[in-house]
Parts: C-alpha cells; sequence; structure tokens
C-alpha cells in the first residue's frame, strides 16, 4: 500500500502540528550508539488513510527489550501507535517524554504503545528507555528487518516516524519525523471514534 496525500481536513491541519528536525549531530548520540550517518529526517508529512482504503499492517512479531515477545496481532482491537526510534536519534530524543505521557494516558481508551528500537545496541536502548520513563513495550529491531516490513508506508530509513495502526490491524496513519503531542493527538483520535471491529 502507498500511503497517497494528505488526507486531513483543511481545519484539521490547524490542530494537526508537526515539529521535524534532522537526527542530531554524533556529539549528541549515546555512548555505544550505532552512528546517524545514511538516515533521513522524516519531510514533517501527516497522512490519513480513510477506512476504504486501508490495508493489513505487517505481522509484527519480535522480542521486547524486558525478554518478551510481542505480536502485533494480538492487539488486534486496540488502535495501535507503532513508533519508530534509535537511542542515538535527537528528534527520538526530543518526543520520547511525549510519547510516554500519551501512553498512559490513552491506555485506558484502548490505545496501545510500541516502540520499534532500531539498528540499535540493547544497552543504549535500555538506557534510553530508562531515561524517559518509557513503560509500553519496545520490540527489537537491531537490523532493520522489522521496519523494512512496513516498507510500503515507511521510508526504510525514516527515522523517527510512528504509524496508527486501526483496531481492525490495518495502516491508519503515519507521521514523518518528531512528533508533537498535536500531531499524535490529531491522528489517535479520529481512529479511536471510528467504530469498534465487528466480533
Amino acid at each position: 500500500m502507498r500511503l497517497h496525500s494528505i488526507l486531513i481536513p483543511a481545519g484539521a491541519l490547524i490542530a494537526v502540528a508537526l515539529l521535524v528536525a534532522g537526527c542530531g549531530g554524533s556529539a549528541e548520540a549515546e555512548a555505544g550508539s550505532v552512528p546517524e550517518a545514511g538516515y533521513v529526517a522524516g519531510d514533517g508529512s501527516i497522512v490519513l488513510v480513510p477506512p476504504s482504503e486501508r490495508v493489513a499492517a505487517p505481522d509484527v512479531v519480535g522480542p521486547t527489550l524486558d525478554g518478551e515477545t510481542f505480536r502485533l496481532a494480538d492487539h488486534r482491537g486496540d488502535v495501535v501507535v507503532l513508533n519508530v526510534w534509535a537511542s542515538w536519534c535527537a528528534p527520538c530524543r526530543a518526543e520520547a517524554p511525549t510519547l510516554a505521557a500519551l501512553s498512559e494516558e490513552l491506555q485506558a481508551q484502548g490505545v496501545t504503545f510500541v516502540g520499534l528500537d532500531t539498528r540499535d545496541s540493547d544497552a543504549s536502548a535500555r538506557a534510553f528507555i530508562d531515561r524517559f520513563g518509557i513503560e509500553y513495550a519496545n520490540v527489537i529491531d537491531r537490523d532493520g528487518q522489522l521496519q523494512l516490513l512496513f516498507s510500503d508506508t515507511l521510508p526504510p530509513q525514516a527515522i523517527p516516524s510512528t504509524l496508527v495502526i486501526d483496531r481492525e490491524g490495518r495502516v491508519a496513519g503515519r507521521v514523518l519525523g518528531k512528533a508533537s503531542e498535536s500531531a499524535l493527538r490529531g491522528m489517535i483520535e479520529p481512529i479511536l471514534a471510528e467504530s469498534e471491529p465487528d466480533t
């Protein structure tokens, strides 16, 4: 599936603000982290996909930093916010507090956050989640292969990037680059407002 042009109504664009910055210089990188060379900043685009045009997200399965196994299919019925990040990426560090706070706030509404830690070392990744108080699961994607499963919807080198997956397991929204609170709410809230899937 190729995500098309921005499909947010003009009025909603005002509320859906997105702050985008390039990955920070290596001076800001965490000790032992992967170099940032070759990775690209998000272009600031926000896309919402109408329900009739959505297709299924890939069946993501992988180990998490806390030793569990994450399966995207286990979260069918929830709205899933999947954030691709790495400890060496400055915009990822900048958006982490927002993601951590929203994950706690929206959990009771059926929103599940999950991180996809890509091209990173486990030690740096664990230091990152401890630093920002991130409680949700983070899947290890050491070689970037899980991110490549989303190649139709995410540029393979776009870090950070965030996908919103609807209750039926379909990609419903995307933001490339550092996501602000208003951008995330502007994607999540319309999808939460949709009818629950048939059981």
